[in-house]
């Protein structure tokens, strides 16, 4: 008993000594915290704050990039993605797989059957639905939200978005959704002014992430990227991108370029390649490259353009001149004319340009001006390095100068590549009485926040490789090339302007043999034309690769509906309009107008009716303010004629049937802005008649010929008659089914 006693006091002793040492221990690094105020080598304050203190990121809001208007081109808004909550511990999930798979596959893109197998997953608390459920825009998710769908749930983050779709895309580029990754064009090359910089809101919060009272926040503020004004013109860029989409559905071509410039400031005001893409869904890109600024080739006759203003302002250049056309051997070469090299006989030099003939330019180059002041002059064109306009990615020429043949070769268009924005700065030259123009594409950068400009953008003059008096003969010769009847250029004549320009065929070099690709289409047709003609305001360069042209089809017609839609739509935008004298023939008798402004609108009226007249009266006012035919124009009966009145607004009259005359006499009186798809007779507007518009506004008018006018009527009356037969063979089933009873 003495001895189980004994042993329970030892124990016990143990476990006091043990309780006591533990407490001395725990005691000590009380102490020991306590004096110190560090917990594993961390102050105790630190590690306070960083419990209770939270951080919020406030994220900063990248550039837009603007037109020359200030129409957003790229922006960032918020995007919605949706997804469905399948699990049915929570409140708000799917509960008919099927009938919600049938209400919103149409709005995310998706196969109802294949969406119905997703929301019907097991063990899924949630699901994503697909790419077609992603960045979505507010109106979309507006929507998806009013199907009033149950477990069907919306995030919201933001994006960058094009509003404008396919337009100008490899000029703006794209950021991937995120806007992490600038991949291409501006918005990868100006990356550095239009990122933005996230801000920072620091505060303290208790255990539950509520921000304690009157505790301090710490708030470093967001810092949004630049915006980006370009020179970019979107009434043209639309007109351009329309017109570009149409030729490349029709004759399905290798590539396409297309690009406007103002040749008195070197402003790009319009620029499109084909292949094209969306930069809203970059992932379907078929062609990184912007054709226009990255890509070089022989450009064809164009460069005849740069050799005849080298030899007029050499002075060695004599019009008149005559020599033996068809073919001309330079050392081993021979040099063809394009007609199979049986050219014309002995013509001069300058139907030798009008009927772009390879020999003409030859002996210009060879003869006349001499391989040496050729290259000089192609060098003060600019054609010897990159122009420096502000795109990424420009490409350099290449410039064959080794051999006799190379000289002759470069004069007419082959041999040596150059890029289609070269040719656009050293037309400008011609375009310009002489001075060239650097091409450029952005205006200026504003800071967004307090709108200070932080780069601006002037013209720039890069040279003067011709005079003014150069100019002016080039001018008038290339406008002979559109209005002549031997003139390569008789397709890109546009009624009402005086158009000045010079077609190109490019051989395209083979990649499997020595020599050139033959075969009907199988060129690069270009053309590069400017107007008006006596003081050119716009400069347009097309090429079209390789197009699919039927048998009876010229390489021009692809390229030529492309000039013409986008420089007349162009210059009337512009306000360059032709005059009436211009587009109307003369009538020898007739009724004579006069200056009507300030007159009684019924009064005049009146009188212009009974002279045959067709009026239309514009506006609700009493008295004339404004007319279209202007004084002291004959008119011949049943013309039309405008009067406009006292107002800003007016009703829409229907221009079924109207001419472009008519359209453009309209479009002088009201100040609308007229966009002319098409040639001969209107078939359609985009405002539709009775409706009050306002002065200003832009309308698209689709003109068609009279042939295009009869074979729409016939298929019109083919429907109708097949609607016709359908009706009657209903009848006679339903009274074989009436007999049959």
């Amino acid at each position: 008993m003495e001895i189980k006693r004994a042993a329970t006091n030892v124990r016990a002793v143990v476990i006091l000594a043990s309780f006591l040492v533990l407490f001395a221990i725990l005691m000590g690094r009380f102490t020991y915290i306590q004096v110190t105020k560090e917990v594993k080598g961390q102050e105790l304050a630190t590690m306070g704050e960083e419990r209770w203190s939270k951080e919020q990121v406030i994220e900063g809001k990248r550039g837009t990039i603007f037109d020359r208007r200030g129409s957003a081109l790229a922006e960032e808004l918020n995007s919605y993605n949706v997804f469905a909550i399948l699990s049915a511990d929570y409140p708000n999930h799917v509960v008919d797989p099927k009938e919600t798979a049938n209400k919103l596959a149409p709005h995310i893109s998706m196969e109802q059957a294949d969406l119905e197998r997703i929301l019907s997953t097991e063990d899924r608390f949630q699901v994503e639905l697909g790419a077609g459920a992603r960045n979505l825009t507010h109106a979309e998710m507006e929507e998806i939200k009013a199907l009033d769908l149950e477990g069907i749930m919306f995030s919201e983050e933001p994006r960058r978005y094009y509003p404008k779709q396919t337009y100008a895309s490899h000029v703006i580029g794209y950021t991937e959704s995120n806007m992490e990754t600038a991949r291409m064009g501006l918005e990868r090359s100006l990356d550095e002014y239009l990122r933005a910089e996230d801000g920072l809101v620091q505060y303290q919060s208790d255990r539950r992430g509520v921000p304690l009272p009157n505790a301090t926040r710490h708030v470093t503020a967001p810092k949004n990227g630049h915006d980006v004004y370009l020179t970019l013109d979107s009434n043209i860029q639309t007109a351009l991108e329309q017109v570009m989409t149409q030729v490349d559905e029709q004759y399905e071509p290798e590539k396409m370029i297309a690009i406007v410039a103002d040749p008195k400031t070197g402003e790009i005001l319009a620029m499109s390649n084909r292949p094209s893409f969306n930069p809203n869904r970059y992932q379907d890109i078929s062609n990184y490259m912007n054709y226009a600024v990255s890509n070089h080739y022989e450009p064809g006759s164009t460069m005849k353009i740069f050799t005849m203003a080298a030899a007029i302002e050499e002075g060695v250049y004599n019009g008149e001149d005559t020599f033996m056309s068809g073919q001309l051997n330079v050392g081993p070469n021979t040099v063809s004319d394009h007609n199979g090299g049986r050219g014309w006989g002995t013509i001069s030099f300058n139907e030798g340009m009008l009927r772009s003939s390879n020999v003409a330019f030859t002996k210009i180059a060879l003869d006349q001006l001499g391989p040496e002041k050729l290259y000089e002059y192609l060098n003060r064109f600019g054609f010897d390095q990159p122009t420096g306009i502000d795109l990424p990615n420009e490409a350099t020429s290449l410039i064959a100068n080794q051999y006799q043949y190379d000289a002759a070769a470069t004069a007419f268009g082959q041999g040596t590549a150059v890029t289609p924005i070269q040719q656009i700065q050293a037309a400008t030259a011609i375009a310009n009485d002489g001075e060239m123009m650097k091409p450029y594409v952005i205006d200026r950068i504003v800071d967004s926040e307090t709108n200070e400009t932080v780069e601006q953008k002037e013209p720039e003059v890069v040279g003067n490789p011709i005079s003014s008096d150069t100019s002016k003969q080039m001018l008038d010769i290339m406008g002979e090339v559109v209005t002549s009847s031997v003139g390569t250029g008789k397709p890109y004549y546009i009624e009402g302007f005086d158009v000045a320009g010079k077609t190109g065929t490019a051989q395209i070099p083979n990649p499997n043999a020595p020599g050139y690709i033959r075969g009907h289409g199988e060129n690069i047709f270009s053309f590069i034309g400017m107007a008006p003609k006596d003081d050119p305001k716009l400069v347009v360069y097309v090429a079209v690769e390789r197009p699919n042209l039927q048998s009876f089809e010229s390489g021009s017609e692809p390229s030529a509906k492309i000039f013409n839609t986008i420089m007349k739509q162009s210059l009337q935008y512009l306000n360059i309009t032709p005059t009436l004298e211009e587009i109307t023939e003369e009538a020898e008798d007739g009724y004579v107008t006069r200056e009507f402004k300030g007159e009684k609108t019924n009064d005049v009226k009146e009188e212009l009716e009974s002279e045959g007249l067709e009026v239309y009266v514009l506006g609700n006012g009493s008295k004339i303010t404004k007319q279209a035919p202007e004084g002291d124009q004959a008119l011949m009966e049943g013309e039309k004629v405008f009067l406009f009145t006292e107002g800003e607004t007016f009703e829409m009259p229907d221009v079924t049937g109207w001419s472009n005359r008519d359209v453009l006499k309209l479009a002088r009186v009201t100040d609308i802005t007229p966009n002319i798809f098409g040639s001969g007779f209107v078939i359609s507007q985009s405002i539709e008649p009775g409706k009050e518009i306002s002065i200003g506004e832009n309308i698209v008018f689709e003109l068609a010929n009279l042939e295009e006018i009869h074979e729409m009527d016939d298929v019109e009356e083919g429907e109708e008659a097949l609607e016709e037969t359908d009706e009657e063979l209903e009848g006679e089933e339903e009274e074989e089914v009436q007999v049959g009873e």
